[in-house]
């Protein structure tokens, strides 16, 4: 097993945790409901997503998987600093889980854009006969 994978798995598995936790404090309001249920259904995603991905059989299924991840992390980053922006919660409250995500989302892009780079050397390789 790969030390750098498990702890990424462990992160975002907390992660998703805290999403949850924030979530169920969220007001019982139009916003509330639907910001939290986004913001749900975005968290819990990158844990799953990257649990999928460190499973993938090939490399351009892996490619794919960790682009996901990366599109949920945005996503998560989008609607904490949209419920931070619209005084849903307190920026106290959101402010850690959104630098938590930008974390996340920086490390996850790093990895997509690495093995994409990768899949186009291995496309640009003559094909030996």
């Amino acid at each position: 097993m790969n030390p750098k994978a498990e702890e990424l798995k462990k992160r975002t598995a907390a992660f998703a945790d805290a999403v949850a936790k924030l979530v169920r404090e969220l007001p019982n309001t139009l916003e509330g409901r639907r910001v939290g249920a986004q913001l749900f259904d975005a968290g819990t995603s990158v844990a799953s997503n990257y649990r999928a991905a460190c499973r993938t059989r090939s490399h351009a299924e892996f490619v794919a998987k960790i682009g996901l991840v990366v599109e949920e992390s945005d996503e998560c980053t989008f609607w904490l600093a949209f419920l931070i922006r619209n005084q849903i919660v307190p920026e106290s409250v959101a402010r850690s889980l959104l630098e938590e995500t930008e974390e996340l989302l920086a490390i996850f892009s790093a990895s997509h854009r690495t093995a994409s780079g990768r899949t186009s050397r291995l496309r640009s390789r003559p094909n030996p006969q």
